[in-house]
């Protein structure tokens, strides 16, 4: 039953929102309110500034990696690792503290990957950047990065329970770029940098 309460642990820590304290800190609108409606690092950037995004960005990251480093230094089972993961990013989705309104997890479920594997978070952040380079689009960035996830996963860890939550998550994200995906094909999507 470790695997419950490392989902339970994880899922609250998942809900503290980092676009939202961040943005409270320094003045910024309420992400949830302003600009895309989405309390990410991206959506801070356009309604704020660059350091305000890199600290929701670190803050995002280290909720998905404290909690399965946290498991991991615990458990040596997969799915209690895996349940502080997928705890942690269903927090940030649907953060208790923020009236279940949160983020579409991305950077978050960087963390958690970075958490269970180094190698894994690299090969996904570098499929990240790639993508956000060459087409300037972070929702693209992130929907590409997602899809990969559980080919990477094999590549990295060979555990069929850490490719199952890697499948999941990257489902689960591209699912929460609905409406991205819909301005990516008429045109209208924001590209990284610009001002809302």
């Amino acid at each position: 039953m470790d695997w419950l309460l490392f989902t339970v642990i994880g899922y609250l820590i998942g809900s503290i929102s980092s676009a939202v304290l961040v943005s409270r800190m320094m003045g910024l609108p309420d992400p949830r309110m302003e600009g895309s409606k989405n309390p990410g690092a991206t959506n801070v950037l356009r309604l704020g500034n660059k350091a305000a995004a890199a600290f929701t960005l670190i803050g995002d990251l280290l909720k998905g990696t404290a909690p399965v480093l946290l498991a991991a230094s615990i458990s040596a089972n997969p799915l209690a690792i895996a349940g502080a993961a997928a705890g942690a990013f269903l927090g940030h989705l649907f953060p208790v503290f923020f009236q279940f309104k949160g983020g579409k997890g991305v950077a978050t479920a960087l963390g958690v990957f970075l958490g269970i594997s180094p190698l894994l978070g690299l090969a996904l952040a570098l499929t990240w950047l790639i993508t956000a380079l060459v087409f300037r689009f972070s929702s693209l960035a992130a929907i590409v990065a997602a899809a990969s996830a559980p080919a990477w996963a094999w590549w990295a860890t060979a555990n069929t329970v850490y490719i199952l939550l890697a499948l999941s998550l990257g489902v689960i994200l591209i699912w929460r770029h609905q409406a991205n995906i819909g301005r990516l094909m008429s045109g209208t999507e924001s590209r990284i940098g610009k001002k809302s």
